[in-house]
């Protein structure tokens, strides 16, 4: 009995140990820790720099934060998974991350009711030895919480969040501001050197076509095209208006995670750059659930939100503002709920550059069955404007499928030959007008009208753009109805004819 007694209390020990939270609180040069439990966690404190490990395995370790400091900076490593509370905490580091997650399981840093959290990162130029990003963090990474977070990156080449996995957001007021500039940046947006073709160089026939900036990588290496191109057959694809469409917007798949950061275009003479000053990027997968997030860059090559393995859209509002892409990905980009505003002043809104998209005029598989969408709109409000021109445009897929089940959608964009992305009959699944030569004029709504004059929606967009091509959908669309688009300068009344109707 003794026995048994014994052991019960050895086990309630253990879990009150466990259930042990350490506290730090920031003094400008100094902290002050409160841990009860020493066990296994150990912490170790320099000035207002604090290190954390712990070997528990198989609970939670919470960590809460608060006070200020101008010089300071956690590093935290544990076996397990973890919990970072922000409770009214001012945060900057002069080197380096000041939240350096390295867990070896998911994060969640949570910003505590009613409280504002700013944390600010000012220099990452040791990137070897410190996480060029605001939040850096090894394994998965949940944002959440009912308070607000602000993550500014002024430092050149310091991201705002970037995680080697996936990153959710929920609940959140989520704050990125990144204005640095680039480290550097690798010429002909190779690496400065030609890309290893696996089997050799293709045999064209007539001669190697004009890539512009160079010649993107293969993989396993280009077809045999005999005599030149090949027959596209029933290409699926409405009118170029224009003629065949160039390849902007093509990118090869990253690998170096210090030198990953992005093409800002594709083979047209643009760059790729070491260290933009990204927003969010993650090498898994981003999504948000809920909350309010806005995300601003400032540099070429940085995008606002990146995930290399998809983003996903189910909930909030989300608001972007980039001079490169708005919101990017390797893989499919999903709009399920969210209020969506991406923004970019120099480059697609949303870019989805899928592999089965890549090269679809050289006998791809655009629109087919087996093919991977590269956009899903199911419901929400999706606003991706493209200010530049064309070539850039609102919705990029790199000629894989775009998918329209629902949702609004106004993008803005000059196309390519002013043909950007679009469904087909096939995927548009809710009715879908592309209006090519829409004039948009900064801050003029821009309203739709369905056969009877009632107002289905109407959009203002904060810039002015000549002959857009701008894709429309509506939950109030019906194929065989028809609706009319009236702006300053604009009006054009049409039927939707089909499930995808080109309005010219």
């Amino acid at each position: 009995m003794k026995r048994n007694q014994l052991w019960i209390l050895t086990l309630m020990m253990s879990s009150m140990c466990y259930a042990e939270d350490i506290t730090i609180r920031y003094n400008g040069a100094k902290v002050e820790v409160q841990q009860k439990t020493k066990d296994s966690v150990n912490v170790v404190t320099d000035g207002a720099n604090v290190n954390i490990e712990s070997l528990y395995k198989d609970h939670k370790l919470t960590v809460r934060l608060t006070g200020n400091s101008d010089n300071g900076q956690l590093i935290l490593k544990t076996a397990g998974k973890a919990k970072v509370e922000l409770d009214g905490l001012t945060l900057t580091s002069q080197e380096g991350a000041p939240l350096n997650l390295k867990n070896k399981k998911k994060v969640e840093v949570v910003a505590k009711k009613g409280t504002n959290n700013t944390l600010t990162i000012t220099a990452c130029n040791d990137t070897a030895n410190h996480k060029a990003a605001t939040i850096w963090a090894k394994d998965k990474l949940l944002l959440s919480g009912k308070g607000t977070l602000n993550i500014i990156a002024t430092g050149d080449g310091c991201r705002g969040i970037k995680t080697k996995k996936d990153i959710t957001i929920e609940e959140l007021t989520l704050n990125v501001t990144t204005s640095g500039d680039n480290l550097g940046e690798k010429p002909f947006g190779f690496g400065g050197e030609m890309p290893d073709f696996g089997g050799g160089m293709p045999n064209f026939g007539g001669g190697m076509p004009d890539f512009g900036g160079g010649m993107p990588d293969f993989g396993g290496g280009m077809p045999d095209f005999g005599g030149g191109m090949p027959d596209m057959g029933n290409f699926p694809r409405p009118d170029f208006g224009g003629g065949f469409p160039n390849f902007d917007g093509m990118r090869p798949e990253e690998n170096d995670s210090t030198n990953e950061d992005g093409f800002g275009g594709g083979f047209t003479g643009k760059h790729k750059y070491v260290a933009s000053t990204k927003g969010i990027a993650s090498k898994g997968k981003i999504t948000i659930n809920s909350g309010n997030i806005t995300v601003k860059t400032s540099t070429a090559g940085a995008e606002g939100i990146e995930g290399k393995n998809g983003v996903v859209f189910n909930g909030g509002n989300v608001d972007v503002l980039t001079t490169d892409d708005a919101i990017n990905a390797n893989a499919t980009i999903e709009f399920n709920g969210a209020h969506v505003i991406a923004r970019s002043m120099g480059n697609d809104a949303v870019d989805s550059n899928p592999k089965n998209g890549f090269f679809m005029p050289f006998g791809g598989n655009n629109n087919q069955k087996d093919s991977i969408p590269a956009i899903i709109i199911r419901g929400g409000t999706v606003y991706a404007w493209s200010q530049v021109g064309s070539p850039e445009e609102g919705l990029d897929c790199d000629f894989a499928p775009l998918v329209v089940e629902g949702g609004t959608i106004f993008s803005v964009g000059g196309g390519m030959g002013e043909m950007p992305s679009v469904p087909s009959n096939e995927d548009a699944k809710q009715p879908t007008a592309l209006l090519i030569g829409l004039n948009v004029v900064k801050d003029v709504p821009i309203y739709i009208y369905d056969g009877k004059g009632k107002q289905i929606s109407t959009v203002t967009i904060p810039f002015s753009l000549r002959r857009s091509a701008s894709l429309i959908s509506s939950p109030a669309f019906k194929v065989g109805n028809t609706y009319t688009v009236k702006t300053k300068g604009y009006e054009k009344t049409f039927t939707l004819n089909e499930p995808f109707t080109v309005v010219r």
